[in-house]
């Protein structure tokens, strides 16, 4: 079997690095020398760092350059490897909360194991949804506690089949404890040590105020802190813990009992270490820590182990293999060092306790463990996770629920953004989002006569109706005190609220809202053809597309409407070329609102070109931003120049609801559905199926997110966004009834 390994790794100062080294030896050389496992690693590097990797080190990934993990997963898919193993803990990748591994497994053509080194029992919003994610993914979870595996069944709702309890390995060695103190110079010295990464967690002040009761009994104690101070900590507090511990210590008077070692040392140091010292000590803070590597090679080492009882030490030391003592209570401990340093017996017990333990957790028992668990997997043929063709399928989206934008909208209209979930009154009003807002109550109303859209109609409305000026014109934003913000507004606005008007004069709830759209409509109307910005006309042929559905004699309009295609159909043979088939010479924002505008006029103007331009723009811009089987949408970041790269991020809900209009109505137009598929592939960009594989709908707050940026997911949930997502939710909604109808033959 050729396995695969994702983690960090040595020479990289890291636990996990060294369980990945440890796994990677146990699982390739399992079955002794004559095995046939072969295995390589792909490591991660932090923070630009390079290192000087061994052999099976096969090639690195940069934690935050995403292209790496997608040139990883080609190699891995390239390696003739059957399966993948996992390293899994939150800071060691790129983005936010790690998320940058997603799209790496997305891309796996291989089964996948995880081993899981943190289980949060109360995650972020994104740790949540970045870890249910992985786990989806995966074939087998691996966790090294029963504690792990019920939080993974309570708190994520993880399958208990999906879920493998193997403990954390320990080395294979033993060291005579004389001896080891003999090298130390320590042999007439009762030594307590601690071990790790140094950090305000890990509660070494705890030990340190328990010392002088203890020491003034038992002067022969010697207290070594084996560890450098945890870099995450080194870069943004400094040793400022380590200045604190030390001035801790002379203010006690205990300066000939304690020892600062500030180095990362090998394993085989360390065992000495653990094998001379007398009780092992894990003093940390809480207990969340699902996980403790120190803690495991202590018990390998057979020491006696006293720790206050995180998750991890109340599972590992229970049976006699340990003593525990309550978070940050230095007296407790102070009598459990005396009881031990006074009852040798008592020492001797745990010590042996614990080393039986040990002796059933070594790495190459447990690396048989994995390889067997790798066995299965690879013989049962599993499906890989892949992205099956996108399925119309209602019930498997959220309900429907306005909770959010209820939450956002006053009585002077939409708040135009948020922090997090929360209305940020500080930037006021926006057109564009009263705009949208309006089509979307208006659309909920059409689709089940939704009371609460039915209510909010009006406050969009009135909004729509204050902003515009004298001339037809509308102003765009308008502060929290109602102070008008600007003159006129973008053109992009205006468009979009004609839009919303035309729906509205198309799909009225009743009269007096339709006389007052109608009223809006028509006083704006004599800018129609004064438009320049190719999005604005886009938008303005929509809303009259919508207009002439129910008034479908009006010749004048028919005629403007042929005019401002014209502008698109003009634009767009200006821009033109083999390989481009697009109206500008680059792909911006809201671009499939272009070819949508001649989709819906193609149902008015009775123009083959027309439809022809619109076909072709769509299909253009299909392959761009489709190509790998879900929507990858150009990123704002930098957009997408004619012979230029496509901009990845940031990717706006904006963009998706476009995409989904557009194939809405390729699909009205020509009953072809391919299309309906292609929109729901479009609408599932929101629920995770993008190029973080990170869901931007809030299943909390029932909002959506504001973009994919680099690091991840933008967490605040303006207006735009979550309308981008109600609306699409509604055409997808709309698209099902109208298959539905296809298939009776009643359109």
């Amino acid at each position: 079997m050729k396995i695969s390994f994702i983690g960090t790794f040595p020479p990289r100062e890291c636990g996990i690095g060294t369980f990945t080294q440890n796994l990677f030896e146990a699982m390739v050389n399992a079955t002794g020398k004559e095995s046939s496992n072969q295995g390589f690693v792909v490591a991660i590097d932090d923070n630009g760092l390079d290192y000087n990797y061994p052999p099976e080190v096969k090639m690195s990934i940069r934690q935050e350059e995403q292209a790496d993990y997608l040139e990883a997963v080609n190699f891995i898919n390239l390696s003739g490897a059957d399966i993948c193993v996992l390293e899994h803990e939150f800071g060691i990748f790129g983005g936010q909360n790690g998320i940058y591994i997603l799209p790496l497994l997305y891309r796996l053509k291989i089964p996948l194991i995880v081993t899981l080194h943190t289980v949060l029992k109360k995650p972020s919003y994104n740790e949540r949804a970045v870890l249910v994610e992985i786990c989806k993914i995966a074939h087998s979870i691996v966790v090294m506690s029963q504690t792990a595996v019920n939080m993974l069944r309570t708190e994520y709702s993880i399958s208990l089949e999906k879920i493998a309890m193997i403990p954390h390995g320990v080395p294979d060695m033993q060291f005579n404890q004389q001896l080891a103190k003999k090298e130390f110079k320590l042999l007439s010295k009762k030594l307590l040590l601690t071990f790790g990464f140094i950090g305000r967690n890990k509660g070494i002040e705890v030990v340190l105020k328990a010392l002088p009761a203890v020491v003034r009994k038992h002067p022969e104690v010697m207290y070594i802190v084996l560890g450098k101070t945890h870099p995450n900590v080194i870069r943004h507090s400094g040793e400022e813990y380590r200045i604190y511990l030390l001035g801790l210590v002379k203010k006690l008077g205990i300066e000939k009992h304690v020892i600062f070692l500030n180095e990362f040392i090998d394993q085989s140091e360390l065992l000495k270490y653990l094998s001379a010292s007398d009780i092992y000590i894990t003093p940390y803070t809480n207990e969340a820590q699902i996980t403790s590597g120190t803690l495991s090679y202590a018990i390998g080492a057979g020491s006696a182990v006293v720790s206050t009882p995180y998750w991890h030490a109340a599972e590992l030391l229970a049976d006699g293999r340990g003593r525990l003592f309550d978070f940050n209570d230095s007296d407790a401990l102070g009598e459990i060092f005396l009881d031990l340093l006074d009852n040798t017996e008592v020492m001797g017990d745990l010590r042996k306790n614990a080393h039986e333990y040990g002796q059933e957790i070594v790495w190459p028992k447990i690396g048989q463990k994995y390889l067997q668990l790798a066995e299965e997997i690879v013989e049962e043929h599993p499906e890989v996770f892949v992205k099956k063709e996108s399925v119309l399928d209602p019930l498997m989206l959220p309900p429907f629920l306005l909770d959010h934008v209820q939450r956002m909208t006053d009585d002077t209209g939409i708040i135009q953004h948020a922090k997090y979930g929360i209305p940020n009154l500080k930037e006021g009003y926006c057109l564009d989002d009263n705009a949208r807002a309006l089509l979307m109550v208006l659309m909920a109303y059409k689709r089940n006569k939704h009371p609460l859209a039915l209510k909010l109609s009006p406050t969009y409305l009135s909004y729509i109706n204050y902003m515009q000026n004298p001339d037809g014109t509308f102003r765009n934003f308008l502060s929290f005190n109602r102070n008008f913000l600007d003159e006129v507004g973008s053109e992009d606005s205006f468009g979009r609220a004609i839009w919303s008007l035309g729906y509205l004069l198309g799909n009225a709830p009743n009269d007096a809202y339709y006389q007052t759209g109608r009223e809006i409509f028509f006083d704006a109307a004599s800018n129609f053809v004064a438009l320049k910005s190719i999005r604005s006309i886009a938008n303005t042929m929509v809303g009259i597309c919508y207009y002439l559905k129910s008034n479908p004699s009006d010749e004048g309009m028919i005629e403007i409407l042929r005019q401002l295609a014209g502008r698109l159909m003009r634009d767009y043979a200006l821009n033109r070329s083999e390989g481009w088939h697009w109206f500008e010479s680059l792909l911006a924002y809201d671009n499939a609102f272009l070819p949508l505008a001649l989709l819906h006029a193609a149902e008015f103007l009775n123009d083959e070109k027309v439809n022809t331009i619109a076909m072709e723009s769509m299909a253009f811009l299909s392959d761009v931003t489709l190509s790998n089987g879900y929507l990858s949408i150009i990123g704002n970041e930098s957009w997408f120049q004619r012979d230029g790269e496509n901009s990845q991020f940031a990717q706006q809900p904006l963009d998706a609801l476009a995409m989904v209009l557009m194939f809405h109505q390729a699909f009205r137009l020509t009953k072809d559905r391919t299309f309906v598929t292609r929109l729901y592939t479009c609408f599932m960009w929101f629920l995770g199926e993008n190029d973080l594989r990170i869901s931007l709908y809030d299943f909390e707050t029932k909002g959506c997110c504001d973009g994919l940026e680099r690091y991840g997911v933008n967490r605040n949930q303006g207006a735009e966004s979550t309308l981008a997502y109600l609306i699409s939710q509604l055409s997808v909604l709309e698209a099902f009834e109208e298959i539905s109808q296809l298939e009776l033959g009643v359109v």
